[in-house]
């Protein structure tokens, strides 16, 4: 029964990504979807489609390298602050001058921590920093881009409204740098991904240090007009690539497998099943509580949670659920309820930004692998009280 349910689900998700492709959504995708622990659930790998349009192009695979965009938020700036708390460097209420270790602007001395990760800052959601800057050299760009950041107006009072906003996120970024001492991509290299075995599967690309990843197959992304060139193994997020292509808000690359792997050990953690060794496990399960008694538009610490209505996760996923979105076309969501997640990764914005199909797409992929879940579970459930009785 367990090999047919996989089979089947299997079947379901490469016929969704086949009209995907037949659709214009996306040049190629990989899915990824585990239930129950991580290597002794249920998990699986299901990929279709090229890397890009253009002739020089591979098929997509379970080693196919995407440009995860906003997932840097989640599954690396987000747990490198759990790992600073643990290390007692920050707490929630730390503000935004004791995060910099620097004088800030009046209007932003009230923001914290906390405010940064759940987008409550009152600051904007995005500016074009990258049109002031020519040049990709990280020493000179960050402190020119961190004066921006600071001198931007806040568009509402710190913890009054929800605005998802990647400034936020920029300013995690430089807090982070500031309090562990290190680069960001190093610092989670060490303290997260390899103590999982996972820096083959997940990792920044540095604009200075390409050169490194010559072997990688990645999946294109745009063709951008003021790079002048197609995409392919360099951060599609301008602000992140005139920042060396390591920031709070973007720059992390990653395969279904690194990503789905990495999703399933935090689900575990989540669950009460793995202690993680990074940080603590009652302070992640703090960030993935979602929020009660506050707008509908709110988020979890670091993580984003459903919406009411038309949530990119489907119309059946669970409203105790967290994940997160990426530009570039990627996502994951976490539904406890079912003990199960899913993740997409593809480069819908290839060969350009304007095709926005993924927005119709995501939440039918979503209902029908938990529309399978639910029903395997359920065949499941029978099946066992079949065999208990006598007969």
């Amino acid at each position: 029964m367990a090999a047919k349910r996989k089979k089947n689900v299997e079947k379901m998700v490469a016929r969704l990504l086949r009209e995907g492709l037949e659709n214009q959504v996306f040049p190629g995708a990989a899915v990824g979807i585990v239930a129950g622990p991580v290597g002794h659930g249920k998990t699986w790998f299901i990929t279709e489609g090229c890397t890009s349009f253009l002739a020089e192009r591979s098929a997509v695979d379970k080693a196919t390298v995407f440009d995860l965009a906003s997932l840097t938020k989640p599954l690396a700036t987000t747990l490198a602050v759990l790992c600073l708390l643990r290390d007692r460097r920050l707490s929630l209420a730390s503000g935004l001058a004791a995060l910099l270790g620097q004088a800030v602007p009046a209007d932003k001395d009230a923001i914290t921590l906390r405010q940064l990760l759940c987008h409550q800052a009152g600051l904007p959601a995005h500016r074009e920093f990258y049109k002031k800057f020519h040049e990709f050299d990280r020493e000179a760009t960050s402190p020119a881009m961190l004066a921006m950041v600071l001198a931007e107006p806040l568009e509402h009072p710190p913890g009054r409204r929800t605005v998802y906003s990647d400034l936020g996120f920029l300013l995690l970024g430089w807090a982070v740098e500031r309090l562990a001492g290190q680069r960001l991509d190093h610092f989670v290299r060490e303290r997260i991904y390899a103590p999982m075995g996972l820096c083959d599967h997940l990792f920044f690309v540095p604009t200075a240090e390409r050169v490194g990843h010559g072997a990688t197959i990645f999946a294109c992304t745009e063709n951008c007009p003021w790079r002048q060139r197609v995409l392919c193994g360099e951060v599609s997020d301008d602000n992140a690539w005139v920042l060396g292509g390591v920031a709070g808000q973007a720059g992390l690359f990653g395969d279904i497998v690194g990503v789905t792997t990495l999703v399933g050990h935090i689900l575990d953690q989540w669950q009460g099943r793995e202690e993680p060794c990074a940080y603590d496990g009652d302070t992640l399960r703090s960030f993935l509580r979602r929020p009660e008694g506050t707008e509908a538009g709110a988020r979890a610490l670091g993580f984003d949670t459903p919406a009411p209505t038309g949530s990119s996760g489907g119309a059946l996923i669970s409203p105790a659920s967290v994940g997160h979105l990426g530009f570039t076309g990627t996502s994951f969501w976490m539904d406890p309820e079912r003990d199960a997640a899913v993740v997409l990764l593809t480069n819908r914005v290839h060969p350009s930004r304007e095709n926005e199909l993924i927005k119709e797409f995501r939440p039918r992929l979503h209902d029908a692998v938990w529309s399978m879940l639910d029903t395997g579970e359920a065949e499941a459930q029978r099946h066992k009280g079949t065999k208990g009785q006598r007969p």
